[in-house]
């Protein structure tokens, strides 16, 4: 049975100076045809009259066409350069609607389309998806990576070499009685299957894509009344958390997103660590301290010996304007006035490029992490097995792992939510 053809706005909401309308599947070219009474040369702009249809005229537009399936999405697509105000745009999918076999599309469906008929692979769509969610500068860096395929680079030439050592295994099982990998296998297998193994951990060893999403979670902590949320405020360029001279003030996790330097961070302002009788208090110090234990990085406002977690800390003394100089501090700043807050930043961002990925390196996602995990404990397993069966069977189970991090295989239960984060016209 043939796909519907689905048609949609592809381009921002109007008000807009041009609206892209996109038409997907069988009837898109026909469905152009009935609305203008042309049928241009593919991937040929061509001016024409827009009719609704009572034949009257909507607009003038310029008309695209691309025969599958070498198009976006791999059917016949069709395209309408619109003017874009709201009425324009209104009347012309009004008429799209009246077209018999179209309907509008759900949303990501043209994506969708695009991974069914092989134009991206799953790993693609993903970074497509981060791509139209991405607020930073490094978010935008690693999802257009993803998006044009760095994940597929990274996985098929793996591919490749395992479906070579699966070949050559199968060939001993082919030619030997015995059943045994012994010293039947070809010169270096093991070998080959342990390096293989190795270079998929030490992918897994990168920094997650999710670190670009969600931030660098840089907690703020020390003891009461040390300044932590006036630095926090400063960081983010805007009154996060209340500050006040009064010791305690804050007693819950204040959790503010922001980008500095073009880099995501989620700072954390956390209550002051101390014994307290006080319930709320309490419960408030004990959620700092777990918010110590799960940060990337930490300004640590208190006495260097008393730092938890010194190995992620920079020592910062805060309010300097008002107080000599601790020499046991690495940063001597001053929210109030502003100094020393450049050195303290050039130094946050400094650490932040350990914990993020770096510039042309492929991000994994917890998905993508998840099934190359898989891969490489299912090789690292194979060279134990003496019975060939077993250790080919390992290798399958590797070669089946990679293919869900591209899409080939065992995904199906993904898709919906995967383009469901689409808006209608992608």
């Amino acid at each position: 049975m043939a796909a519907d053809t689905i048609y949609a706005l592809s381009s921002g909401s109007p008000p807009a100076a041009v609206a892209l309308v996109r038409i997907s599947g069988p009837r898109a070219h026909s469905a152009l045809e009935a609305l203008t009474g042309k049928r241009p040369e593919p991937r040929v702009a061509t001016l024409a009259a827009v009719r609704g249809s009572g034949g009257e005229r909507l607009d003038t537009a310029l008309l695209l066409l691309f025969p599958g399936p070498a198009s976006a999405t791999g059917e016949d697509v069709a395209e309408l350069h619109l003017h874009g105000g709201r009425a324009v745009v209104a009347a012309v999918l009004e008429a799209l609607s009246r077209v018999e076999g179209l309907r509008e599309a759900r949303p990501g469906e043209f994506t969708r389309r695009a991974f069914e008929h092989g134009r991206i692979d799953l790993a693609e769509a993903e970074g497509l998806a981060d791509l139209l969610e991405a607020e930073t500068e490094s978010q935008r860096r690693s999802a257009l990576a993803m998006a044009g395929g760095a994940v597929g680079r990274l996985i098929e030439p793996w591919r490749e070499r395992l479906l070579g050592l699966a070949a050559g295994l199968e060939a001993v099982i082919d030619f030997s009685d015995e059943g045994e990998v012994g010293d039947t296998v070809p010169p270096g297998w093991r070998e080959a299957v342990e390096t293989l193994s190795a270079e998929m951990k030490a992918a897994l060893d990168r920094p997650p894509a999710e670190r670009l999403g969600d931030g660098v979670r840089l907690v703020i902590a020390g003891p009461p009344n040390a300044g932590k949320s006036s630095l926090l405020n400063h960081l983010v360029g805007r009154e996060a958390a209340i500050t006040s001279a009064l010791a305690g003030t804050t007693r819950d996790l204040i959790e503010a997103p922001t980008a500095i330097g073009g880099t995501p961070f989620l700072l954390v302002d956390t209550a002051g660590l101390r014994e307290s009788r006080d319930e709320v208090e309490s419960i408030g110090v004990d959620r700092a301290r777990e918010s110590l234990a799960a940060a990337d990085l930490v300004l640590w406002l208190g006495a260097p010996a008393d730092c938890p977690v010194a190995a992620k800390a920079l020592l910062v003394q805060s309010k300097v304007d008002l107080a000599p100089r601790d020499s046991t501090a690495q940063f001597h700043v001053s929210a109030a006035t502003g100094e020393g807050m450049d050195a303290l930043v050039a130094a946050i961002l400094d650490r932040a490029r350990s914990l993020l990925p770096r510039e042309g390196e492929t991000a994994l996602n917890r998905r993508q992490r998840d099934a190359l995990g898989e891969a490489a404990e299912s090789l690292a397993e194979a060279p134990s097995h003496r019975d060939t069966v077993l250790a080919a069977e390992c290798l399958r189970q590797a070669r089946l792992a990679l293919d869900r991090v591209t899409g080939r295989a065992g995904v199906e239960d993904l898709l919906d939510a995967l383009f469901g984060r689409f808006c209608i016209g992608k």
